[in-house]
């Protein structure tokens, strides 16, 4: 395994993350516990989950996901062997039954916060994160900013404030965001500058051949601000394996089981995937090992975060980590960019 450290902090952590999503719906706590193992012993101890997981989120499984990672950490033990990072959903998440109102209010983030602790069975969190904004931005399917009215007000500060005293009180290491751009990304870093509170450490936002949307700016912020990317969807929902370049039925896959989603299942997308892959087959790679090593090699990522629902495809996801793509390689995956940018927006 590589490893690498969380922005401005001395916590090391992999460069592969595991995404524990799937956990209480595709996977049960069997295999969820099978998941943390196997990544572990491979070098893997930075672990990813937030409190809406399972996905799709609904009321039957809501939680679900931390539940069955508290579930191994007082089975083995091991809490102080993980960096562990969760999110608390904001108003964007629109799903009510979470509780009373989601937003970033400091009644909302104490009742979040401690419900994942106890889920979780841990006293702390390694990072927390806001997992999309309280305004109304960022949106999948959207190319760029578009005004829309929202009754949001300024909260930066009080945020911030809010989450400061969760550090102080030892239930809250580090923080981060996700879903983020990068007019939200600098504002915080503003307000913790000026007013002494805790700096973002990362921002977690989709990042694949297929999205390089955080490349427009929010790169460059991260890069000169040093705040660090959590990819998430390097394989676009499976996408980029290229199992669905087949044709055939795949009955237990994600986009099978939920249809809607659909982000990365668009003609462009498809036609893209098919020239990606034929640029890992010319270099002997697999599509997933051409998709992984783009990500992991970009400067401005600090971790990649996989999610698997089988052990074969963990263990393939977990292997990409020796992969190195030469500038050959990076070139053309570049002309391909350069003819189909960002299909999945």
């Amino acid at each position: 395994m590589k490893y690498t450290t969380l922005p401005n902090t001395d916590i090391k952590v992999s460069k592969i993350c595991l995404g524990t999503m799937t956990f209480g719906q595709q996977n049960t706590e069997s295999e969820g516990h099978a998941q943390m193992d196997y990544a572990l012993e491979r070098g893997v101890n930075f672990f990813d989950t937030a409190e809406m997981y399972s996905i799709p989120s609904k009321k039957e499984t809501y939680g679900s996901t931390e539940r069955i990672i508290g579930t191994w950490f007082k089975k083995t033990g091991k809490r102080e062997e993980v960096v562990l990072a969760s999110k608390i959903a904001g108003p964007n998440a629109n799903f009510g039954y979470m509780r009373d109102k989601l937003d970033f209010s400091p009644a909302s983030i104490e009742y979040a916060l401690d419900k994942s602790l106890q889920r979780l069975q841990t006293d702390y969190l390694d990072l927390y994160q806001l997992h999309w904004p309280e305004r109304k931005t960022n949106c999948f399917g959207q190319r760029g900013y578009k005004f829309q009215e929202d009754a949001w007000e300024d909260n930066f500060y009080e945020v911030l404030e809010v989450l400061d005293g969760f550090v102080k009180a030892g239930k809250i290491k580090h923080i981060g965001v996700s879903n983020e751009n990068p007019w939200g990304i600098m504002r915080f870093l503003e307000e913790s500058k000026y007013h002494n509170l805790p700096r973002i450490k990362t921002i977690q936002n989709p990042y694949s051949l297929l999205n390089r949307l955080f490349e427009n700016a929010s790169a460059e912020v991260c890069f000169r601000e040093n705040v660090g990317l959590l990819a998430y969807s390097p394989l676009a929902f499976g996408v980029l394996s290229g199992k669905y370049l087949s044709g055939e039925k795949q009955p237990n896959t994600r986009l099978s089981l939920f249809p809607q989603y659909s982000r990365y299942s668009s003609a462009k997308s498809t036609e893209a995937t098919k020239l990606y892959q034929e640029v890992a087959h010319k270099h002997d790679l697999t599509l997933t090992q051409l998709a992984q090593a783009f990500v992991l090699q970009q400067l401005f990522v600090t971790s990649s975060i996989i999610g698997a629902t089988t052990m074969e495809q963990l263990k393939e996801n977990i292997d990409t980590i020796d992969v190195v793509l030469s500038d050959e390689i990076l070139k053309e995956i570049n002309a391909i960019q350069a003819i189909i940018p960002d299909p999945a927006p």
